[in-house]
C-alpha cells in the first residue's frame, strides 16, 4: 500500500495522569532543561519516565550510541506503563536510527510520538512505512522547560483526539490566497532536504505540507526550496504552510525578504501559501499538528488551517 493510501494506524485518547515515555533520539540535552521539563509534564497530570541513555553525553554531540538511542526508542514504545513517547530535543543523530529501527515492534505497540526538527525524518519514516501519525510539537528541554514554551490547547486537543483548528493567533498570515484540503504532512525544511535521495525520500506529493526551520537565511530557505522542487517534491503539493521561521531573516535586510524569496521561489504554484505557524522551533507557545490527517487551509481573508479528523479515536 502506497504512503498516499495507507490507513492510519488506531490510537486511543490519552487521558491525563497516563505515563509518558521520555528519550533523546539525537543529541543530549542540558540537565537542568529536562529537569524542569519533566516537572511541567508533572504538574500536568502526567507521569513522564526518563529513559536511561536519555542524559548520556556523546560520542561527540549524540545522546549515547546509535545502538544505545535505538535500544531506548523501542523500549519506550513497548513499554506497557506509558501511552506516548516524548523526545527530549531535536539536534542532530536521529537519521543514524533509520535503518535499524523495528518498524514490527513499533506496529504492534503504536503510540504518539511528540518530536520535531531532527526527528522529521523518524516521524515520517513511521508515517510512510506504518502509517503511525506523527505529533508533529513540543519536546521536553527544547519547550516544556519553558514558562511559555507550549500551546495547551492544541497540545491537550491533540491527545484528547479532538480536531481543532488554527488562525493568526498562532501567528498564521496570508502570502499567497486560496483553499486546499488534503493530508497534512512535513517538518523541518533542513531535514526535508537531506532524505531526497536517500531511502527515506519523504513523499510529499499531493499533500498539505508544513515547512518550518530555524536560522536559516533567506537565500538557504529559497536554496532548499529549488532542491524540493527540482525534486519533484512540490509535484501536485495542494497548500504549503511555512512555520514562525524563527531567525530566518538576514541582519540589516527588508522585514520582507524571506517572504518575497518564498514567493519567488514558489513562483508559477497556483497554491494557497501561508506562513508564521509556531510549531517546531518557535519564540513561544509551540503548537502541535499532527501528520498523516485530513486538514483544510483557507487562505483567503483570515488565514485558518483546521485539523479536520482526530488522529486517536475512542
Amino acid at each position: 500500500m502506497s504512503p498516499e493510501s495507507r490507513t492510519l494506524l488506531p490510537l486511543s485518547p490519552i487521558p491525563t495522569g497516563s505515563g509518558i515515555s521520555i528519550i533523546s533520539p539525537a543529541s543530549f540535552a542540558f540537565p537542568e532543561r529536562v529537569n524542569r521539563g519533566t516537572e511541567c509534564l508533572r504538574q500536568l497530570g502526567y507521569s513522564p519516565r526518563i529513559y536511561p541513555n536519555t542524559q548520556s553525553r556523546g560520542p561527540l554531540f549524540f545522546a549515547g550510541t546509535t545502538e544505545q538511542r535505538l535500544a531506548d526508542v523501542h523500549s519506550a514504545f513497548a513499554d506497557p506503563e506509558t501511552s506516548f513517547v516524548a523526545a527530549v530535543r531535536g539536534g542532530y543523530g536521529s537519521n543514524y536510527l533509520l535503518e535499524s529501527v523495528d518498524l514490527k515492534l513499533i506496529l504492534e505497540h503504536p503510540k504518539p510520538f511528540f518530536a520535531y526538527s531532527d526527528m522529521t525524518g523518524l516521524q515520517l519514516h513511521l508515517l510512510d512505512k506504518l502509517g503511525l501519525p506523527a505529533f508533529h510539537g513540543p519536546m521536553v528541554a527544547a519547550d516544556f522547560y519553558l514558562d511559555d514554551g507550549v500551546h495547551l490547547e492544541s497540545f491537550h486537543s491533540a491527545l484528547a483526539g479532538r480536531p481543532y483548528t488554527l488562525s493568526n493567533a498562532e501567528g498564521l498570515r496570508t502570502l499567497h490566497p486560496g483553499t486546499a484540503r488534503a493530508t497534512l504532512y512535513g517538518g523541518c525544511l533542513s531535514i526535508l532536504v537531506a532524505l531526497i535521495g536517500t531511502p527515506w525520500e519523504p513523499a510529499t506529493e499531493g499533500k498539505l505540507l508544513f515547512i518550518e526551520d530555524v536560522g536559516a537565511k533567506p537565500y538557504q530557505v529559497d536554496r532548499m526550496l529549488w532542491q524540493l522542487r527540482h525534486a519533484g517534491k512540490l509535484k501536485d503539493v495542494r497548500g504549503i504552510i511555512f512555520g514562525e521561521m524563527l531567525d530566518c531573516n538576514s541582519p540589516g535586510a527588508p522585514n520582507d525578504l524571506l517572504d518575497n524569496a518564498i514567493l519567488s521561489a514558489l513562483d508559477g504554484l497556483d497554491i494557497p501559501i501561508v506562513i508564521g505557524l509556531r510549531s517546531g522551533h518557535v519564540s513561544r507557545q509551540n503548537v502541535t499538528l499532527i501528520f498523516g490527517i485530513e486538514a483544510e487551509l483557507q487562505a483567503n481573508g483570515e488565514p485558518r488551517l483546521s485539523l479536520l479528523e482526530p488522529a486517536l479515536r475512542s
